[in-house]
């Protein structure tokens, strides 16, 4: 009797992990595509300090000032990209989170700058609002907002802290998801990690530490850390990753509830990272809009294999959200280098292979456990009968080789909206020796949003 009955668990056990395994594809049409040139540069305001009017300054290896405009070439890998840094001005660049506005625009970001803290103090944080022409294939920029902290609600002393507009930089956070409101915008940071507030005009008005059941949540860029002066004594705690706060930001349809997207797993107590059937698993946190508290509630996002990142998170409906999914690759893998370890400058050295959305569901009876993943699509290659395509894919596809995908939003109940960060100048997936460009695209997906 016992036997029969571990039996038939096992059977279960196997059918479940089948399951898993066995996850759903749908379908992409391509219907537009918008591209915004990588060399995107806009002049920082005129009340902005010196140090903003360039942006790349402290880009070099050594961490020293640039010799002069131009002089550091922008790499990824080995291989040029053909734009150098510092530049003159402050570019439009890295989008690392998109909303659709329901007017036909869409709000977004610009990542942090230069891809850590310690080369992004001369790169102004903003906010721009765009609008697609998929006809033209055009990105019209209606208004970019500089972020600021006029009020001191930074709990550290911000780059410019002396200064009288105090414009907030890249190295004080490193913003990477937004939501607008009424009053303003919910921006995820991921170097607290923290939920930042600001007003309309893009002054900074709540910065809200993270907690996970009661507990903080702090990575390696947390200001309150620092190195211990004696290199004997215990290092300072913290327990999630460099880059993994927030990389996602959702918001419920009746705009009560904040949902944050954590893009590393928390390490345990033990060192080993939080998991979920049977993978690496990342939190999504509930926050409570009017009181502006965590309230407690939680869920995992199971990342699955080939994945280890996500890159932007938005609801569907109440219970119901979009998940892009992705692996570090870039560059097609028909020209894959064939030694990795010693890439040459006509081959992708990790080519992309793992860039999905998923589609999940996250309701009260999986709360505290595992997302549900229905289905995904594969940006890989999506479907372009009626070659809507610019640039990139193939014979009737189009394909997202991007190192970072961090855009995704609904736009109606059959279309999405996607784009890339190109994470300039540093990313050149699409060309082996050209810097990406920002590009958004137009998906058809009505089967894949209706799933069950």
């Amino acid at each position: 009797m016992k036997r029969s009955i571990l039996l038939a668990g096992a059977a279960l056990l196997a059918l479940a992990a089948s399951a898993k395994a066995e996850e759903t594809q749908f379908a992409a049409k391509l219907v537009g595509h918008a591209i915004l040139p990588a060399n995107t540069i806009i002049k920082a305001p005129e009340n902005a300090p010196e140090h903003l009017q360039t942006a790349g300054k402290f880009s070099t290896p050594d961490r020293k000032r640039a010799a002069g405009l131009g002089t550091v070439p922008g790499k990824d890998g080995v291989r040029p990209t053909g734009l150098s840094l510092p530049f003159d001005g402050q570019p439009v660049q890295g989008f690392s989170g998109i909303r659709n506005a329901g007017d036909g625009t869409f709000w977004t970001l610009s990542d942090n700058g230069f891809g850590n803290k310690m080369n992004s103090s001369d790169a102004a944080l903003m906010l721009h609002q765009v609008k697609f022409d998929w006809d033209t294939g055009t990105v019209d920029r209606l208004q970019t907002i500089f972020l600021t902290d006029p009020d001191r609600k930074a709990p550290f002393p911000i780059v410019l802290e002396g200064s009288d507009t105090r414009f907030l930089t890249g190295a004080d956070f490193d913003i990477e998801a937004i939501q607008p409101v009424a009053d303003g915008f919910w921006i995820g940071d991921e170097f607290g990690p923290y939920l930042l507030k600001f007003d309309t005009e893009g002054r900074l008005t709540d910065v809200v530490d993270t907690l996970v059941e009661g507990k903080p949540v702090k990575s390696p860029d947390h200001p309150t850390l620092t190195v211990q002066a004696n290199p004997t004594l215990p290092m300072p705690a913290f327990n999630i990753k460099r880059s993994g706060g927030f990389e996602g930001l959702a918001q419920s349809p009746d705009g009560t509830k904040l949902y944050g997207l954590l893009e590393g797993a928390l390490f345990k107590e033990d060192g080993s990272m939080e998991q979920a059937e049977g993978s690496q698993a990342l939190r999504v946190i509930e926050f409570d809009a009017a009181s502006k508290q965590w309230t407690g509630r939680s869920w995992m996002y199971p990342l699955t294999a080939g994945g280890d990142a996500i890159g932007d998170f938005n609801m569907i409906d109440e219970t119901t959200a979009l998940v892009i999914e992705r692996d570090q690759g870039a560059g097609s893998p028909d020209k894959a280098c064939a030694d990795p370890k010693n890439p040459a400058t006509d081959c992708f050295a990790t080519p992309a292979l793992f860039k999905r959305i998923y589609k999940i569901e996250m309701n009260d009876a999986n709360l505290g456990g595992a997302v549900r993943k229905i289905g995904y699509i594969d940006l890989m290659k999506i479907e372009d009968p009626d070659n809507r395509k610019r640039q990139g894919g193939g014979d009737g596809f189009y394909d997202m080789p991007f190192n970072t995908i961090e855009n995704v939003d609904l736009v109606d109940a059959t279309h999405i909206v996607v784009g890339d960060d190109n994470n300039l100048p540093f990313s050149a997936g699409r060309a082996l020796d050209k810097a990406d460009d920002n590009e958004f695209v137009l998906l058809e997906v009505g089967e894949f949003l209706a799933a069950k």
